[in-house]
């Protein structure tokens, strides 16, 4: 039985002509309100993940739930899709188990609050939040073990509760879910917070229907959404075509020591519409590296890159679904049957935009987009100091940005583009450690008429014992380069003792311990380039070497010869000479860098890691093993 919406006032919505005046009023009211949510979460948070970071999605919905302002697509769609109790004036919802909501968030540490706005006893919008929680219990600190067989390691698993009923606060329930967290100031700092940014928006919603009336909100509603509608349907016609199109791209490894694992999408326009189907992604893993991925929340990925590329003035909500159908397969990566872990899951995440980049710029190579939406990497660091006190790092890295069809990539940007970096002095002021070096990997980025962006390398000394954890990617494939453009470089990670001892370590690894004085030589891929590197300007390069962006070395990649700090411009025409008359052919549509097969043989030579064991797909029936 689905939810049931309890109203006083009955009447149904009638619709009104807006005029366009009106509508352009009421849409940037509400882009501001959305605004106005990340700013009051930013204010009132203490977690460095949300507070500095942003790790957080807000939305506003239309009454029936379909977003009209947000990032990440509507959550509400899957949570009233298995929701069976009721909703009235003065709830609101609590909940963070990815099974109970259809995959509407896709790991516990985000904790999701719902907001039925009522008005004159009608709903009439919802405003909704999540954010990640830095550590929600379970076997490891921050909640996100590497190597976890099932959702029941990762913490606790809230599912849809009323942390308000009718206006009254559920303190006993609040309560309960803090008593299992390792960072409860925070959590509950950060869960108030959250609270707090919904509550802004419904006031604006409410300030809105006071001022223009309940029906031409509505009825404004209605028309945003109907006019992302129709830009959609002309970028799709436009955009895409009938003839299938296939790509695919692997995660590397899953931490215990397998991979890669395989995610497939073909793509073809079917009229009007638009089939995206994952048939032939890999079956899910036995560790947390899976993605429960929300159909509606794919239509949104799909949606976003779609108006980024093509035509970036549209705002994006969910009037577009219908024109999109998603197929997933169940028992897959990416639809893993419960209870599969599900932590690790920002890997299959980042690797999704880039899939779509490679399938949407098939049909019109200008607007393709190399790789390097690869990864969300994270750095976990946790112990007691020397005082007594706990403390508890949880921190979000960041990547080389792919070359793009009008420039380059941005070098050490994060995927999700709200997303900052945690100031260094904030880390020094509030952790055990201090900050030797933060500064981009210079040639780390794909070579290419448009550079890729260079990847990240950031050393951190702990200044007092501790344990740590990795989670990162492309380390064993290559960010691919396009249009000719060269792959970007792959992650590193080095442990370097105070003797000065180095040891590579895996860029999925936990419970490494370190001592005072350790390092961390914390190294992220580079974006995959765009076009001929022959092509790209010997000024503009030798430029990059001054910036300590490229090296003379890596500006042979572009053909381009420096000497005495200045480009050699004879000797640069002679190499580019060379260079070209020694391609076969054509240059490709991807360079995706060696086969499988050449990384394997290769990887421990290049890397300094063992290659990863093809997946056995023996993946066990976990729904049984649990009981």
């Amino acid at each position: 039985m689905p939810a049931q919406i309890l109203q006083t006032n009955a009447t149904p919505f009638s619709p009104v002509e807006i005029d366009p005046v009106t509508l352009d009023i009421i849409e940037n009211a509400l882009r501001n309100a959305r605004v106005e949510m990340d700013a009051t979460l930013v204010r009132t948070a203490m977690s460095p993940g949300i507070r500095e970071q942003g790790d957080s999605f807000p939305l506003i919905a239309d009454h029936k739930g379909r977003m009209i302002v947000g990032q990440f697509g509507s959550f509400i769609d899957g949570f009233l899709k298995v929701y069976t109790g009721t909703l009235e004036e003065g709830d609101m919802i609590l909940l963070s188990d990815p099974y109970s909501c259809d995959g509407a968030v896709s790991h516990s540490n985000d904790w999701l609050i719902l907001l039925p706005i009522f008005r004159s006893g009608r709903l009439i919008a919802w405003s909704a939040m999540f954010g990640h929680m830095s550590d929600i219990g379970g076997k490891v600190a921050g909640s996100m073990p590497i190597d976890a067989s099932s959702i029941f390691e990762e913490g606790v698993r809230i599912p849809p509760v009323k942390i308000y009923r009718k206006g009254v606060y559920n303190e006993d329930v609040v309560a309960l879910v803090m008593h299992q967290t390792r960072t409860p100031d925070w959590c509950k700092a950060d869960l108030s917070a959250i609270i707090a940014s919904c509550r802004v928006a419904a006031r604006r919603v409410d300030e809105m229907c006071t001022r223009f009336g309940e029906d031409v909100f509505v009825s404004a509603t209605e028309e945003l959404l109907a006019r992302n509608h129709r830009a959609m349907k002309t970028l799709i016609a436009s955009a895409i075509g009938e003839a299938p199109v296939t790509f695919e791209d692997y995660i590397c490894d899953d931490g215990k020591g397998f991979g890669p694992y395989k995610i497939k999408c073909t793509m073809r326009r079917i009229g009007e519409k638009v089939l995206l189907d994952l048939d032939g992604t890999d079956p899910q893993s036995s560790a947390s590296i899976n993605f429960f991925l929300n159909e509606n929340m794919f239509k949104m990925f799909f949606g976003i890159y779609m108006i980024m590329v093509f035509d970036p003035q549209i705002l994006f909500n969910d009037g577009f679904y219908d024109l999109i159908e998603v197929r997933i397969p169940e028992g897959s990566l990416l639809k893993p049957k419960f209870p599969a872990a599900l932590s690790g899951r920002t890997h299959a995440l980042g690797r999704i935009f880039d899939i779509l980049g490679g399938l949407l710029g098939q049909k019109t190579p200008e607007f393709l987009n190399a790789a390097g939406f690869s990864s969300s990497p994270h750095l976990f660091y946790s112990g007691t100091d020397g005082e007594g006190r706990w403390f508890q790092l949880f921190q979000i890295g960041f990547g080389g940005i792919p070359g793009r069809p009008f420039g380059d990539g941005p070098d050490g940007h994060s995927l999700w583009p709200g997303f900052t970096n945690v100031p260094n002095e904030f880390l020094e002021r509030y952790f055990p450690l201090m900050i030797e070096r933060y500064e981009t990997a210079a040639d780390s980025g794909g070579a290419g008429l448009h550079r890729g962006g260079n990847g990240i390398h950031m050393t951190y000394r702990f200044l007092e014992p501790g344990i740590i954890a990795i989670h990162d990617d492309r380390w064993f494939t290559y960010p691919w380069g396009v249009n000719g453009g060269e792959p970007g470089a792959r992650a590193r990670k080095i442990i370097e003792k105070s003797d000065g001892t180095q040891t590579i370590v895996g860029n999925k690894s936990e419970e490494i311990a370190v001592e005072a004085g350790d390092q961390l030589h914390f190294i992220t891929w580079g974006g995959g380039g765009w076009g001929d590197p022959l092509e790209r300007d010997p000024a503009l390069v030798a430029l990059e070497i001054r910036q300590g962006l490229v090296t003379v070395d890596g500006a042979r990649r572009y053909g381009v010869v420096i000497a005495d700090g200045a480009v050699d411009t004879a000797a640069t025409e002679a190499l580019r000479a060379e260079l070209r008359s020694s391609r076969a052919g054509a240059l490709p549509l991807f360079n995706y860098g060696p086969d499988i097969e050449t990384l394997r043989a290769n990887c421990l030579a290049e890397t300094g890691l063992p290659a990863p064991r093809a997946p056995h797909w023996v993946v066990p029936d976990l729904a049984v093993a649990a009981e």
